[in-house]
């Protein structure tokens, strides 16, 4: 029997009833059609799943008496850190996905010399709620009780500065000596930059390289942003995460 699971940002404690969020009562109610009585699962990023059984259902909206919690161990041992040139549209949401799916811990929308996409203020507000939709909507799909951190959409100069001290920096290079093979086992986080779809700029890599960003060859061919980032985090989670 398929499990139906939503996500809900709200503290969920054992016993207690909560009326759902309108977004989660629409996707559980009006969506998948369950009725007063029915069970589904609700997390809300903690880590843990918890059971929880709808007490009202109908057009007004919906409420759920919350069951046990159990934690979800689907993390992978690997924390990446996507920091990914702004694409078009569904590219974006595409990539946000993906990566999501793939187990990355936080993702870094930047802006940068060749980006194609330009937001002002009010875009860039109305972008950063939809990709995290995006990013909530994979977790329940993948099962993942960690919803993955999205940065608000940034220049890449001001990215750069805003990273952790210590992290392994890697960025996608054909040219690059360093290959999979050989890369050293990451100690900690993990950052793989992964330009637009004009790629970076010679500044953009320069700034790139000052910031401490090694080379790293994934292969002889040019992949587009949407393909170089997906195939990057699969190849390291197999090495170094949990794909196998």
């Amino acid at each position: 029997m398929r499990v139906i699971r939503a996500f809900v940002d709200l503290p969920l404690r054992e016993g207690e009833t909560i009326a759902l969020p309108e977004d989660a009562a629409a996707h559980l109610v009006r969506v998948l059609r369950l009725r007063e009585g029915e069970r589904c699962v609700l997390f809300n990023g903690d880590g843990c799943d918890h059971e929880a059984e709808l007490t009202r259902a109908d057009k007004r909206g919906a409420a759920a008496r919350i069951g046990a919690g159990r934690p979800v161990a689907l993390e992978s041992p690997l924390r990446i850190v996507l920091l990914q040139g702004i694409a078009r549209g569904e590219k974006m949401d595409w990539i946000l996905q993906k990566a999501t799916e793939l187990g990355v811990a936080a993702i870094m929308p930047v802006s940068s010399e060749r980006s194609e996409v330009r937001l002002d203020a009010e875009r860039a507000g109305k972008r950063h709620a939809h990709w995290r939709s995006v990013v909530v909507s994979a977790c329940e799909q993948s099962w993942r009780a960690h919803v993955p951190e999205v940065a608000a959409p940034q220049s890449l100069a001001a990215a750069l500065a805003a990273l952790s001290p210590g992290t392994g920096r890697w960025l996608l290079d054909p040219e690059a000596t360093a290959g999979l093979a050989t890369m050293p086992a990451p100690t900690g986080e993990l950052v793989l930059a992964i330009g637009p779809e004009g790629g970076w700029s010679a500044n953009d890599r320069a700034a790139l390289v000052a910031a401490g960003f090694g080379g790293l060859r994934l292969g002889p061919r040019i992949l587009r942003t949407e393909t170089a980032g997906m195939a990057a985090i699969a190849a390291l989670q197999a090495r170094f995460g949990d794909l196998g």
